[in-house]
């Protein structure tokens, strides 16, 4: 089965075709993901509105690009698979828009995408899959959440964040210390040049029980360091270096409780965040001492993609699900919800 995937939920246009009947990453026959860092960066976020009329612009552009890329036509498409939530509802609403239209004209099945589950199963799309149960850390601008993964499609959320997600907290620390937007991947590469231990600051929650976040504090803590600085580059090299290690341990040590928590030692990791080559050392450090494994999708399939969506809905496709006609999308969206495959 070739599906179509499509990934328009905030601002990254992702389009992919991923093929069944190959294995491994080789089922990945194209993909191809739009930026709209440029179009969003002077207003220092996202515009939703800005955001869907980029995905208007340049969706169908994608499309042909992608498809020309797996040496594919549109008649050589067995399914569609799209975006259907969480996210923007404009921006959701164009990819749903194509995603229905071309289903309807070329007489296939679609089926409309939860988000975060594609980000959760990216790392299944590898040679060497993990196989469920496992725990997942899904980590990105918009979500940090630890679930409790028994197969596919049945998903039990352990922990999650109570205010920013840990992208968005990285997003906001940079952007208090003065780096342009997006400041998440800016503030990383600071931190490499940071001096280890200069600047230490709390793990929070990770002096009491249970399996949540919050980093609303360590981002005070940050903001007060750097007001109290001498502001050089130095300092906010390492400023950025403490702050990383601080979410890095936290998300470390919630980890290893999730997986004493679900029984056990296989940790998936997902996400934007999950590009983070500290996190990335340290989680895997930490699954070798167990005896289990860290699995992560490589960096290009980290961030918002078309891939991801493609996969996802080509297990839900073969399992015989599929969605009905209507443009319909759903802004707020429980994965909890999700039928299994």
């Amino acid at each position: 089965m070739r599906v179509l995937g499509i990934e328009s939920s905030c601002d990254e246009t992702g389009v992919a075709v991923y093929d069944t009947s190959l294995s491994g990453i080789d089922a990945l026959r194209a993909h191809a993901v739009y930026s709209q860092i440029a179009l969003h960066a002077e207003y220092g976020g996202v515009v939703p509105e800005l955001a869907s009329r980029d995905h208007v612009r340049k969706l169908l552009p994608l499309i042909r690009q992608t498809l020309a890329e797996a040496d594919m036509t549109v008649a050589d498409i067995d399914g569609v698979a799209y975006t259907a939530g969480p996210g923007l509802v404009g921006a959701l609403l164009v990819g749903a828009g194509v995603a229905r239209s071309l289903a309807w004209a070329l007489e296939v099945s679609a089926v409309g995408v939860h988000h975060m589950e594609g980000h959760l199963l990216a790392p299944l799309m590898e040679d060497d899959p993990p196989q469920a149960p496992f725990v997942a850390l899904l980590v990105s601008g918009g979500h940090t959440q630890l679930v409790a993964v028994d197969r596919i499609g049945q998903y039990r959320l352990l922990g999650e964040t109570l205010d920013d997600a840990a992208g968005e907290a990285f997003d906001k620390t940079a952007k208090l210390m003065g780096l342009p937007y997006p400041g998440g991947p800016q503030l990383a590469a600071l931190a490499e040049r940071g001096t280890p231990g200069r600047f230490k600051f709390t793990r929070p929650m990770t002096d009491r029980p249970g399996l949540d976040f919050s980093f609303s504090g360590l981002k005070t803590q940050v903001l007060l360091a750097w007001r109290d600085s001498d502001q050089s580059e130095q300092t906010r090299a390492d400023i950025a270096r403490g702050f990383e290690d601080a979410v890095v341990d936290t998300l470390a040590i919630k980890c290893e409780r999730a997986l004493d928590a679900a029984g056990t030692d296989v940790i998936v990791v997902a996400g934007g965040v999950g590009a983070n080559k500290r996190l990335r050392a340290k989680l895997q450090q930490m699954a070798a001492r167990r005896g289990g494994r860290a699995c992560f999708p490589r960096p290009a399939l980290c961030t918002d993609n078309g891939a991801m969506i493609a996969f996802a809905g080509a297990l839900r496709l073969e399992a015989g699900q599929h969605t009905p006609p209507q443009v319909q999308v759903t802004p707020r969206w429980d994965m909890a919800t999700l039928p299994a495959v």
